[in-house]
């Protein structure tokens, strides 16, 4: 008889995984403390030339034991780390503890949300949290997605499907790229682009937009642009909505976890007007990929996503009771991404994601002060959320650029890009609460100090 497999889940999945766990986290520490920074230093050549070394055959004809071990550390000594204080370059949060070692269970017990049968429990607890969320953005319904890209496909299409193929989007500049490109997906006109100055929809351009304009339309307004996490007048562009008889979408991937936040909440008044709205956890909700939402409206829409297929959801199952989730996503096997929002919820409570909210924005606040107060930078305006772009005074854009790509190679800092105004920013995203005022000036003075010439991506 062939030995019994070691499962993660069954019986004797706990004792099969505690060993390995261990191993696990003294390969995640041991990778980290050989990359000695928030990203492994060499660029891409160099660091994809050490991981080759590491894996070596990929596929040997004999299994490696220590395989686990050595392919962890090198993932960890080449990874970007967010919880460094000094990657923030992205939208890329570090995940709380509490919710990754709740993605392992689900991980470990592998439930499926096609159907009833293979998640019980993980259909029932989405069907709670969904709906608690929604409730949250002043909708009715919410389904989970890989992030805000699915999210924004699928807030077109329940829109194409409720009003037609003759559907067309109007959205500013600012929009996030994902929208224009699941126009183009499902087939729509050609989206109508409104210019944004300052980084925002203008109401009266919209309104101007509109008007005359044949329907049907779909406005997408954002609530946290990814550039520079600016906020759209979402309650002037929904009024402007219902005057015209448009659709309104707002992408709040980036914003939705100021919901938390009694402090900042009120940036989001208006957010209840959307006829779908998109909601993130993965970036102010510190979950571990992916946390993505879309919230509705009226949970009528849902019903253009109904399929059947009789392994799943078929008809006498449906009408004996069985849950039918196949309307619930245009995936068929997923996930249930739903368990580390649930614990995360349910752990650290409103006020404690408001905290961390809180002490993100704060950390833009500072962050921008220093900037403003360098003589040798030029901030490009005060944060609304936890973004904030600068650049040093004076330099052309290649500079900029070329300075960027120097933190990138030596591995000491991690900052994003952005085009706003015609000149191109640094762009730091704030998104790790552990950060303290020093790493804030420790990144303005990397950035201040470092030479250009001579590096190049490895």
């Amino acid at each position: 008889m062939s030995a019994r497999p070691p499962l993660a889940s069954g019986p004797h999945g706990p004792n099969a995984l505690r060993p390995l766990l261990d191993t696990v986290l003294d390969a995640l520490e041991a990778g980290t403390r050989a990359r000695r920074g928030p990203l492994p230093a060499g660029g891409p050549r160099t660091v994809a030339a050490r991981l080759r070394a590491a894996v070596g055959d990929v596929l040997p004809d004999e299994g490696d034991p220590e395989a686990l071990r050595d392919l962890v550390r090198a993932f960890a000594e080449g990874a970007a780390d967010p919880a460094h204080p000094l990657c923030a370059a992205h939208l890329h949060c570090p995940p709380l503890a509490v919710a990754t070692a709740a993605d392992l269970a689900a991980g470990a017990l592998n439930p499926s949300l096609d159907s009833w049968d293979q998640a019980p429990a993980a259909s029932a607890l989405e069907d709670l949290v969904t709906r608690a969320l929604a409730r949250e953005a002043g909708l009715a319904d919410a389904l989970v997605t890989t992030g805000g890209t699915e999210a924004n496909q699928l807030a077109l299409l329940l829109a194409r499907e409720a009003h037609g193929p003759a559907l067309r989007l109007v959205c500013g500049a600012n929009a996030h790229h994902s929208l224009p490109r699941a126009a183009w997906l499902l087939g729509l006109p050609q989206p109508l682009v409104l210019p944004a100055p300052g980084g925002t929809l203008d109401p009266a351009a919209l309104d101007t937009a509109l008007t005359g304009l044949p329907g049907p339309l779909l406005v997408a307004a954002t609530a946290g642009t990814t550039d520079a996490g600016l906020i759209d007048p979402l309650p002037q562009i929904a009024a402007r909505c219902a005057a015209h008889g448009a659709r309104l979408h707002i992408d709040a991937a980036y914003g939705a976890g100021l919901l938390f936040s009694d402090r900042h909440r009120a940036k989001l008044t208006g957010l209840h007007t959307a006829d779908t709205a998109t909601l993130d956890l993965h970036k102010l909700g510190w979950q571990p990929v992916a946390a993505g939402l879309l919230a509705v409206k009226d949970p009528r829409d849902l019903t253009a996503l109904r399929h059947r297929a009789d392994y799943l959801n078929a008809d006498d199952d449906t009408d004996a009771g069985l849950p039918d989730l196949l309307g619930r996503s245009l995936r068929t096997s997923r996930r249930p991404d739903i368990l580390k929002i649930a614990v995360t919820l349910k752990t650290l409570g409103r006020t404690g994601l408001g905290r961390l909210v809180d002490q993100v924005c704060a950390l833009a606040q500072d962050f921008a002060g220093l900037v403003h107060g360098h003589p040798a930078f030029e901030l490009h305006g005060r944060p609304t959320l936890s973004t904030v772009l600068f650049r040093p005074a004076d330099a052309p854009d290649d500079t900029v650029a070329a300075v960027r790509r120097a933190l990138l190679t030596d591995g000491r800092a991690v900052l994003g890009r952005a085009r706003l105004d015609g000149r191109l920013w640094l762009k730091a995203t704030l998104l790790n609460p552990a950060a303290r005022p020093d790493d804030l000036a420790a990144l303005l003075h990397l950035v201040a100090a470092h030479p250009v010439e001579g590096h190049t991506p490895g």
